[in-house]
């Protein structure tokens, strides 16, 4: 589908403003609405927008303005390879230097990338994109569709390259080919009524041959993508300095520089941003909302996320392995006060593994009522009176994480019969446990949070609640069995399954529901910039205030 009307940097800035706009008042969109669409979505608008600050020379072109951004994160990339991670602070990173086949506006919408059309083959379980042309790699390199037919197998077949933790990621996709340079036709285990929404948030392209020079490690301390920016330098655990890609197939960006530092604790990125050493800041903590506001450093900006925030309990250990157990610990905390006391109000209850906005969301499910005398009760039932537990959790991933992880403790350690502390983790490290094959290997008991971006309910439970989840503490077939279901039927069927689903966990209760996650941001005043429900600091949709 042709791009004419708008560059690419103009529209994100369009669609980003409209769509802070409608978040904000509770009505996120759900990119493909789950109803198996495939065609993508129309970007073409009236009129034209250079989105920056560059002046015209005597020869017409756009002289490119220097604009350096720095954002500082909780915490900084685990590495630099864009399919060996699960961690939102990397791909914040990664997204500025790697593109998808399908990319997602802010208000969530699908809108072409590499690919510029898309659609399934009658008759047979696969899809097929058509790319672009003319495009170049960091490296000067051609981009050809090989190049993504390879990457889509680097990321779901574990002979092509290593065991990337991203496979699930692409569920229901078997592997990909190329039967010419403009053509990437992608095999499908089975009807997969996601694919479309799946390769819009997820499946970054990288180059086959420049992959396959370079070792594994290597390729973590390097990038060589398509994107608006490309490396610079790489200090691990410290910086990630990128440079505008003047090459860039679509208008370069209007940022110059754009550099990646992190801070875990959120005093510390408040100060900076007030010392005006750095443009935008993640996690603002509510009792820091108005000093930034009335500071001349800047502003807060905040929406809410697609991120739900959850107590993990593994169902194969006591005395998570009981349901009385479990639904005691969600009985035992007062969510509304958390929510309100301990985030300000950035946040809302949830009782099921997907938010309202989500496909499969079961609106008849509501959050836990907090009734300590019910919980005394279902531990003394469960047979665990005087267990002692321990939560693990991150401190500066989330907004308020060690926080909330006190105030889940501190209400559990009131009952009379249980004993509950928290043990502070490095994310990394904890992430680390997580992503193991092995459940023995995960902590009983810990804090997390996960974004889903393609608004997909069936993603979440089957990456963290199905027997064969990526990141799964729990098993049961009966829920199993409402996800198979939904994998290979469409329309109220589908969403009827996932609804029954959400149900079963509230009632089995594999974790402690929490919160959703809002995103927070503190904002220079000399960037122009609007925060997206995906958790995306995209600093292409950035501009000079």
């Amino acid at each position: 589908m042709p791009q004419t009307g708008t560059n690419r940097r103009g529209f994100l800035k369009y669609a980003g403003g409209a769509a802070v706009t409608a978040s904000l008042a509770g009505c996120l969109g759900g990119g493909d609405d789950g109803d198996g669409t495939d065609t993508p979505a129309d970007t073409e608008m009236d009129g034209t927008e250079d989105g920056g600050d560059g002046t015209d020379t005597d020869d017409g072109d756009m002289e490119l303005p220097d604009f350096p951004v720095t954002v500082t994160q909780g915490n900084m990339p685990t590495g630099l390879d864009p399919h060996d991670h699960r961690e939102t602070p990397t791909d914040v990173v990664m997204l500025h230097a790697y593109e998808g086949l399908i990319t997602r506006d802010a208000a969530g919408a699908a809108q072409p990338a590499l690919a510029t059309d898309w659609s399934r083959i009658e008759g047979e379980q696969a899809v097929e994109f058509q790319v672009r042309e003319e495009v170049t790699f960091h490296n000067g390199d051609t981009f050809v569709a090989g190049d993504a037919a390879y990457s889509i197998n680097r990321i779901v077949d574990e002979e092509v390259g290593f065991a990337s933790p991203q496979s699930d990621q692409l569920a229901g996709v078997s592997g990909a080919s190329a039967p010419d340079d403009t053509t990437v036709r992608v095999t499908l285990d089975g009807l997969n009524p996601i694919v479309f929404s799946e390769f819009a948030t997820y499946c970054d392209i990288m180059q086959q041959s420049w992959v396959e020079d370079r070792s594994k490690s290597e390729i973590g301390q390097a990038m060589n993508g398509t994107g608006p920016f490309k490396l610079d330098s790489y200090t691990q655990d410290e910086s990630v300095v990128l440079t505008r890609y003047e090459e860039y197939w679509d208008d370069p960006a209007e940022v110059s520089e754009l550099t990646f530092t992190s801070a875990a604790e959120s005093s510390t990125r408040v100060n900076q941003l007030l010392q005006n050493e750095t443009d935008i800041i993640v996690n603002v903590p509510p009792q820091e909302v108005n000093r930034i506001n009335n500071s001349d450093a800047g502003s807060v900006a905040a929406a809410p996320s697609t991120r739900i925030i959850y107590n993990a309990m593994r169902y194969d250990v006591e005395p998570f392995s009981s349901k009385q157990f479990r639904q005691a610990m969600n009985y035992a905390i007062d969510l509304e006060s958390i929510v309100s006391n301990v985030l300000g109000g950035f946040g809302a209850q949830t009782g099921q593994p997907t938010l309202p906005e989500f496909v499969g969301h079961n609106d008849d499910i509501g959050p836990y009522s907090y009734d300590p005398d019910e919980a005394e009760r279902l531990v003394d039932e469960s047979g665990h009176a005087g267990v002692e537990i321990e939560l693990n959790t991150p401190v500066g991933r989330y907004l308020k994480d060690l926080e909330i992880a006190q105030a889940v403790a501190g209400y559990i350690d009131e009952l009379p019969n249980v004993t509950a502390t928290v043990n502070q983790r490095d994310f990394g490290s904890l992430v680390d446990e997580l992503l193991t094959g092995n459940i023995e290997d995960k902590p009983p008991w810990y804090l997390i949070g996960w974004g889903e971006a393609t608004f997909e309910g069936a993603l979440v439970m089957t990456a963290l609640l199905s027997s064969n989840g990526a990141l799964t503490s729990w098993s049961n077939e009966e829920f199993d069995s409402h996800l198979e279901t939904a994998g290979n039927t469409t329309g109220d069927e589908r969403l009827t399954a996932l609804e029954q689903a959400n149900a079963l966990a509230h009632d089995e209760a594999p974790w402690i529901f929490l919160n959703q996650q809002y995103s927070v941001y503190g904002v220079s005043g000399r960037v122009s910039w609007e925060p997206r429900s995906d958790e995306r600091i995209d600093a292409y949709a950035m501009s000079q205030a």
